[in-house]
């Protein structure tokens, strides 16, 4: 029976509480048709309750004690918006182990310590859900779950970071150096003060765990994802990707192989007739592929204010439904397989390789003899000269190649006197 009233209580009040508070009150006219019943907030935890005050209708809602929320049995409903592991951590366990059903928009630590929480409220039968952790306001972790369980899905990749897309897409759109395009991006509101977890990876790489765990139902956790950045993506790169016919893209890619999974992040050149070489700007999207579904992709904005409000609500609006329909819990953890996690040295991929050597006859029979000693065969090679007197500049694109003997043979031939140098080496993504 629908209840006329459910409760819900806010943790953060910050770029994403605040969307989340806007979406809920722009949709209060509505609830009553889409839910059975009219979801209230109550209750908000803020550090500042002056500086808070003016963020909302009414300043009496606002708090700065977790226990003013844990210990109200009206809330049924905890958002966590606030970010970080800890106190976060605290509250979402404590919040499901008293039998409150939890939102949460926490990447970092979702991707860390989803099993200790999903565990949480699984003794409870409470409901667990994250879709904003991901993609923002990309719905992802829904279809995963629901949508596309009647399928094996052998691969999630794609673009969930927008600040590296952004600069990536400067990069290679107005010839921007890395540097530049950066300090646009911080300019513009796109990156953080500090944009290192975006820049070298790492946010990608935890959206990467999450959506692996999702999509082949075996936990994989942050540590486990393989991180590069793009620090060391050039001007000059860009320039041959698109002779080569492609663009470059920071990838979060997750596969089900038969030896185990793959999750890694990294710079990646991708055929500029692929889906995602054409997702520009600060846009994120997430390609599947399943057995049965074959293939689909997931485009949209990956953050802001209100897209990632529009995920969080999404699944306070689900649960609302759960609890009058006296179905709570009904998806839970799903990662009932524990399949074997591949180490990067493992991994198969095709890669692309600037480098400068001596500019003399011979040069490239002694660069592809050490390539073909490590079982490397070489697709495509350019070779220009170059202002350094002596030095030429050679590109090379391999045949798909195991990751440990394409390192062990670029480490070969730098014992090499014609190699002088490594300029780049980014992977090239094969289907």
């Amino acid at each position: 029976m629908s209840k006329s009233v459910i409760k819900a209580a806010l943790l953060g009040l910050g770029t994403v509480g605040s969307g989340v508070y806007k979406v809920i009150r722009n949709q209060k006219n509505e609830m009553m048709q889409k839910l059975g019943s009219e979801l209230v907030i109550s209750k908000i935890l803020v550090r500042n309750i002056e500086k808070a005050s003016k963020k909302v209708d009414d300043p009496s809602i606002l708090t700065t004690s977790w226990e003013d929320i844990i210990n109200d049995e009206s809330i049924e409903i905890v958002i966590e918006v606030m970010g970080g592991i800890d106190p976060a951590r605290t509250y979402i366990k404590e919040a499901l182990l008293a039998g409150k059903h939890v939102v949460s928009a926490n990447k970092d630590l979702i991707a860390v310590h989803g099993e200790e929480l999903y565990n949480a409220a699984e003794q409870t039968k409470v409901d667990f859900l994250f879709e904003a952790s991901v993609a923002g306001g990309i719905p992802i972790i829904g279809p995963l779950k629901q949508s596309l369980a009647g399928n094996y899905i052998t691969e999630v990749m794609g673009i969930v970071n927008g600040t590296t897309n952004f600069i990536l897409t400067k990069m290679s759109k107005e010839n921007m150096e890395f540097k530049e395009a950066l300090a646009l991006a911080t300019e513009l509101g796109y990156a953080e003060a500090d944009p290192t977890a975006d820049i070298e990876g790492l946010d990608a790489g935890r959206k990467v765990a999450i959506l692996a765990s999702t999509a082949f139902n075996s936990r994989v956790v942050f540590s486990n994802v393989y991180t590069e950045g793009i620090t060391k993506i050039s001007a000059k790169d860009i320039r041959y990707a698109k002779e080569m016919g492609c663009e470059i893209k920071l990838l979060g890619v997750a596969r089900n192989t038969e030896t185990g999974i793959e999750a890694y992040v990294c710079p990646m050149l991708i055929p500029a007739n692929h889906p995602l070489a054409s997702v520009n700007d600060s846009y994120n999207a997430v390609f599947v592929h399943g057995d049965a579904v074959e293939d689909a992709m997931f485009f949209g904005r990956g953050a802001g204010e209100l897209p990632t409000a529009s995920a969080v609500v999404g699944d306070v609006f689900e649960i609302a439904r759960n609890i009058n329909a006296d179905s709570c819990g009904r998806i839970g953890c799903t990662c009932y397989k524990q399949l074997p996690i591949k180490k990067m040295e493992d991994t198969t991929n095709s890669y692309f390789i600037r480098m400068k050597v001596e500019d003399r006859c011979g040069v490239l029979a002694e660069l592809t003899a050490v390539f073909a000693k490590y079982g490397v065969s070489v697709s495509q090679i350019i070779q220009k000269g170059t202002r350094e007197e002596g030095c030429a500049e050679v590109v090379v694109i391999t045949a798909r190649v195991c990751e440990g003997d394409i390192q062990a043979s670029m480490n070969e031939l730098k014992t090499h006197d014609a190699f002088l140098k490594t300029s780049s080496m980014i992977r090239v993504y094969r289907k």
